[in-house]
């Protein structure tokens, strides 16, 4: 495979990556707002109120995976998938060697990242401000995503 057929192959690869991150934002934005308004979270459960953050936040993770609350799991599996797909993506970017898309790619990450620590601190202490935060950082990802898609299409 030429060298020319290999950058358009992996232009292609994230340009998949990158639509199906996008969705999968969405999709998760949709949910999380259908937990926000139909779910009930216990003010009470393993990992609520913790005095350690990273140990308490796990508990309430693992209790959200296993409460048998339907949208709430389902919240929570699609931000682990959307943790690894977004480091995914950094690791095809890379073969790309630009460095703007290595960025976006990198912040998108890191935004889903802080959303998904958003998440466990709306578990852990049930403040709306977190639930305020997760929608932004979805909206940035969102934007460093819609961002890679420009600059793959200006460079054909």
């Amino acid at each position: 495979m030429t060298s020319a057929a290999a950058s358009a192959e992996s232009r292609g690869a994230v340009r998949r990556m990158t639509v199906g991150l996008i969705i999968a934002l969405i999709a998760q934005f949709l949910v999380g707002m259908l937990v926000n308004l139909f779910v009930t979270i216990p003010d009470s459960h393993p990992g609520s109120q913790p005095a350690e953050y990273f140990a308490g936040s796990l508990q309430s993770v693992i209790w959200a995976l296993s409460s048998g609350l339907g949208f709430l799991v389902a919240h929570v599996v699609l931000g682990l998938i959307l943790g690894i797909g977004s480091l995914g993506l950094i690791v095809r970017v890379r073969t790309l060697r630009r460095r703007r898309l290595t960025v976006a790619a990198t912040l998108g990450f890191l935004f889903i990242v802080a959303a998904g620590f958003n998440g466990a601190s709306f578990l852990d202490f049930s403040e709306d401000y977190s639930s305020m935060i997760m929608a932004t950082l979805f909206a940035a990802a969102l934007l460093c995503y819609v961002g890679i898609l420009s600059s793959l299409a200006e460079t054909g």
